[in-house]
């Protein structure tokens, strides 16, 4: 009998491959599908652009990985992805579209973080994220507080300039936020922070999922665990028919925000060959506590450990007073993750805001200044004519 379902298994296995494989085939050109299967690395290197990858190790023993596409004595810029991505969220829409390639054609030496969890930094000098909990034990507060300083600080000794510019991705601008605020030094080094689908405030969040989410999150009582790591079945499974497909463009859409004329159909594949790209529980835990409480603050433990934590019963807000480095806030009006108003409300206690675009498509969503058609032309011209206001081509050592 096990011998018989084991044979049942493999079998099924391999129909529903060849499902997939024939599907695709006949639905995608080839080269979307293959950008699908490469890492970032890898992807960029396909298209012909100078990559480098490296690694730097957080105060708290976290392995992160950088990759660069190398423009060797050009100003330094930083870009750094949103919750569940990676760095291929800026080279995924290929050289004709993603920004990453815009900056290096313009000039740049650019950077691509990756958070502590996400598939290229699963790695700790002493903790294994497969068996130990304790790799687990951090939110988007410990990528602003460690990740960012020890990435920024490296690519600033590796290219020898005293500044950079920073772009940030939803969890990107959150996690910058907190960099600033907790670590006011660090609005020196920044020429300028583009700030796309700014998070802070989230009161006003309308993605239908969020109950879901919710009602996950209690049933997972409060375990620390990882959340949707990266795995090429996850994204294959999307494409073995029209319904499954038509599945999952429908959940990404629930969970951003519906905009059919800015997503390149035609990259599906490359984009969820890509994205998730993982994350921790707590990630998610602790933005939601956001829209619980209206507040942009540091992770709600309960009164008691918040009495031994912070010496009070409540989380305290972090200090935007103290964010000085000059931001540009750039958001849309179809964010499910997003909202105006809240990004409103952040712009008028952020003290150095310099740049305010809302972009007035009724459609643009979350991910419509990623990888939306027309996010070069609407978007990254603006930010490129923006970057040329506050130089720093004369800083270097």
């Amino acid at each position: 009998m096990l011998k018989i379902n084991v044979i049942g298994s493999i079998f099924s296995m391999y129909a529903i491959a060849l499902l997939q494989a024939t599907y695709l085939d006949k639905t995608y050109p080839k080269s979307v599908t293959q950008d699908a299967e490469l890492d970032t690395a890898q992807l960029i290197a396909k298209y012909k652009y100078p990559i480098e990858t490296h690694y730097v190790t957080t105060e708290d023993k976290y392995i992160l990985c950088l990759h660069r596409i190398s423009n060797r004595g050009k100003p330094p810029v930083f870009l750094m992805h949103g919750l569940l991505d990676s760095s291929a969220a800026w080279v995924i829409m290929g050289p004709t579209k993603s920004l990453a390639y815009y900056l290096y054609d313009n000039d740049y030496d650019v950077w691509m973080g990756n958070a502590r969890g996400n598939r290229y930094s699963r790695n700790h000098t002493d903790l294994n994220p497969d068996k130990d909990e304790l790799f687990w034990t951090f939110s988007w507060h410990e990528i602003g507080v460690n990740d960012l300083p020890a990435m920024l600080d490296y690519v600033l000794k590796q290219t020898g300039y005293k500044k950079i510019g920073y772009f940030g991705h939803s969890q990107g601008t959150t996690a910058f936020w907190v960099m600033c605020a907790m670590h006011p030094k660090y609005n020196e080094i920044i020429t300028m922070m583009y700030a796309i689908a700014p998070v802070a405030f989230m009161k006003h969040l309308k993605a239908p999922l969020l109950p879901l989410a919710q009602t996950a999150l209690e049933a997972a009582q409060n375990r620390i665990s990882e959340f949707m790591p990266h795995t090429k079945w996850f994204w294959k499974s999307c494409f073995l028919s029209k319904l499954t497909e038509v599945a999952c463009v429908e959940a990404l859409f629930q969970i951003m925000g519906r905009d059919v004329p800015q997503t390149n159909m035609t990259m599906l594949p490359a984009i969820l060959g890509h994205f998730p790209a993982g994350c921790n529980l707590k990630q998610i835990t602790h933005y939601l506590q956001l829209v619980e409480n209206d507040r942009f603050c540091l992770f709600d433990y309960g009164l008691e450990e918040n009495m031994k934590l912070y010496k009070q019963s409540s989380p305290p807000d972090y200090p935007l007073e103290k964010i000085t480095a000059p931001v540009g806030l750039y958001y849309t009006l179809n964010d499910y993750l997003t909202n105006d108003v809240d990004v409103e409300r952040l712009a008028q206690l952020l003290p150095n805001v310099v740049k305010k675009k809302l972009f007035p498509s009724k459609t643009w969503n979350h991910m419509a200044l990623i990888w939306g058609i027309v996010a070069r032309e609407a978007a990254y011209k603006d930010m490129l004519e923006t970057m040329k206001k506050y130089p720093y081509t004369t800083d270097t050592v």
